[in-house]
This record gives structure tokens, C-alpha cells and sequence, in this order.
């Protein structure tokens, strides 16, 4: 049985994950809601200096929204730390600070989806539930070969062979240790367009490695249309006085909502639905320093422009606040590119 090798083999590999030191529920639903659309290598980076500063749900509870949203500085899509905090406050105001040890229980929960409940009880509480990421998705569909376009019809099929009992089915194993595996193997051996399979401890048993066509599990849907990419040219306008800079705080309806930005125009965008930024609407500039940036659909060019505070009060209506730069304030990392840039 090629599971149990599989198992060690994580275990071997991957010891020291911070997230999977000294567990907790509290600790798992952290590392979860991190590593939600960022890679394993930037939360390692942020997860111990995210837990001394909120080392349990109480403390995270009580922060404030601007302590919170500082400490999540470099792990992006801040919707998330706004869900982990708002989760922190159901489970502390709500629940004593218990976890929910059911499924439908945890979903009542906002922030918590289908894929954070069944992290939360199969790497949390060890119970018996798959973590379908895209990982394992893709890892399953390969290891018993379902032919189903990735999504939804995909998940349906593996949940229903797991509670049919037609897959893992041992019960004598961890549940924790694995979904930890598979998701492993799908971030090293295993990836949507490379499987090396000579490598992997699931090949003698796997469905898509003894037909000699990893790759085409599972199925591309061929009707998704890919998004298209769009060049985006900002320009962002710095005034500074000594160790402050003039910035104004970003709104629900704004990327990046929450967070502190010098203002910043639009020069040039390849999508006309854009509205994130006004037009810039003032005299051609020439020799702008500039520094590349990008979030979702869009590559940005960034130009920076240093004006003082009475040129950048006749560009903008946005009300403006002096921001001490060396406070650790919740700067958006484009403005904090561009001070680098300045210095």
C-alpha cells in the first residue's frame, strides 16, 4: 500500500512547516486562511511573526482593524485577514472561543467555506474530511482517475467516492497527516503542468501514472475563457515632509480597501471598465522613475511624481492625511515600492 509511504514520506519532508509545530485550531485556522491564493514560501515567512503579535483567538478578537491589517502586511488579498478577524470575533463572542466540531456548524460561520471547514476538522480536529484544494483535486483525480473537468463536477465526484467509502478507506489513518500529504505531493511532484512521477510515492497505484498520461487529468474545461491580461500605467504622486507623507485611506469599494496610498492616477489602462483610479488629467510628464507591480488581471507600470502638498491639493478631492512613515503604518506596498524608490 502506497499511502502509508506517502505519509512518511511528508513527514520526512516536511517537519518544519511552522503551522504544523505546536498545533492548535487556532493555529491551523490561521495558516489556512494565509495560505488561501499565496504560496507556502511567503506565509512561512509571516506565520510565527503573525502569531507573537496574535498568538490566540482572544488577541486577535480585541485587535484592531488597523493592528491586524499591518501585521498581514506582505501576504496580499487583504479580504482575507478581514474574514480571519471577523471569524476570531464570532468564535470568541459566539462559540466561548470553541471550535464547532460540525461541518454545517462552521459554515454558519462567515469566512468559513466548504474548503476552511474541512481543513479545520480533517488537519485541525484529525476527523475524517477532505481539504479540497486545487491540490488534492488534481492529485486524486490522477490517483483513481476521474476524467472531470476541474471545479465543481470534480469535487462533487471525489466527495462522493470518499463518503461512499471508495477511496482511503483505511481507517486506522490520520486524516491530518493525509491531507498534509496529498497536498505535498501536489505542490512538489505533482503540479498542473509538470508530474514527476519517477519521484512519487503513489505512482505504483496511481490510475494516470499507469497509463502513461498524468497531464491529462483532470480535464481542462475547455469552455472557460481565460481571463485577459491588461497593461495598466499609474501614477502616483508623493509629498513628503520629513519623515511624513500625505496619503489618504482606501475605501470597501477600492483594492486593497483599509490600507494607506498616496494618490494615484490613471495614465494609461488597456481595460476601459477600469475605475479603480481617476484619470490623470493634467500636462504630459516626461522622465518619470517608474517600477513594475501587478494585482489580478492587470501589469502595472508605476511612475512616481514628487509634488508639493498645494500641486497635489488641486489634483485630488480625496481627503488627505499626514502619515509617519517610520510608524510601521498600514502603507499599501505599492506606495512603499515607491518611497524605496525615493530614497
Amino acid at each position: 500500500m502506497s499511502l502509508p509511504q506517502l505519509i512518511k514520506w511528508s513527514q520526512s519532508e516536511f517537519p518544519s512547516l511552522p503551522w504544523r509545530k505546536n498545533r492548535s485550531l487556532y493555529r491551523t485556522l490561521v495558516s489556512e486562511i494565509m495560505l488561501q491564493q499565496t504560496t507556502v514560501s511567503t506565509v512561512k515567512n509571516h506565520f510565527d511573526r503573525f502569531l507573537v503579535q496574535f498568538p490566540d483567538l482572544q488577541s486577535l478578537a480585541d485587535a484592531s482593524e488597523h493592528e491586524m491589517l499591518v501585521a498581514w502586511k506582505g501576504l496580499g488579498y487583504y479580504r482575507r485577514a478581514r474574514n480571519l478577524k471577523k471569524i476570531a470575533e464570532k468564535l470568541v463572542n459566539d462559540y466561548d472561543g470553541i471550535f464547532p466540531q460540525d461541518k454545517d456548524v462552521l459554515q454558519e460561520i462567515p469566512g468559513i467555506g466548504p474548503y476552511t471547514a474541512n481543513a479545520l476538522l480533517s488537519i485541525g480536529m484529525d476527523k475524517s474530511a477532505l481539504s479540497l484544494d486545487a491540490n488534492l483535486e488534481r492529485v486524486i483525480s490522477r490517483f483513481v482517475g476521474i476524467k472531470l473537468p476541474k471545479g465543481p463536477k470534480l469535487h462533487k465526484e471525489i466527495n462522493k467516492q470518499f463518503s461512499d467509502g471508495k477511496i482511503f478507506t483505511d481507517k486506522r489513518m490520520s486524516f491530518r497527516a493525509l491531507n498534509e500529504a496529498l497536498m505535498d505531493l501536489g505542490r512538489t511532484y505533482c503540479q498542473a503542468r509538470k508530474a514527476a512521477c519517477e519521484l512519487c510515492p503513489l505512482k505504483k497505484e496511481c490510475f494516470a501514472f499507469n497509463q502513461a498520461r498524468p497531464l491529462d487529468f483532470p480535464v481542462e474545461d475547455k469552455t472557460k475563457v481565460k481571463a485577459q491580461e491588461h497593461d495598466l500605467h499609474l501614477l502616483r504622486v508623493y509629498v513628503m515632509k520629513k519623515d511624513k507623507i500625505l496619503v489618504y485611506k482606501k475605501d470597501e469599494s477600492e483594492w486593497l480597501s483599509g490600507q494607506y496610498e498616496v494618490p494615484t492616477f490613471t495614465l494609461h489602462c488597456t481595460d476601459k471598465k477600469l475605475n479603480q483610479y481617476p484619470a490623470f488629467k493634467g500636462q504630459p510628464l516626461k522622465n518619470l522613475t517608474s517600477f513594475k507591480s501587478g494585482i489580478t488581471k492587470y501589469k502595472i507600470t508605476n511612475f512616481i511624481l514628487k509634488a508639493t502638498e498645494s500641486e497635489l491639493k488641486k489634483m485630488t478631492q480625496k481627503k488627505l492625511i499626514w502619515l509617519d512613515i517610520s510608524a510601521n503604518s498600514n502603507l499599501s506596498t505599492a506606495t512603499t515600492k515607491g518611497l524605496a524608490k525615493l530614497v
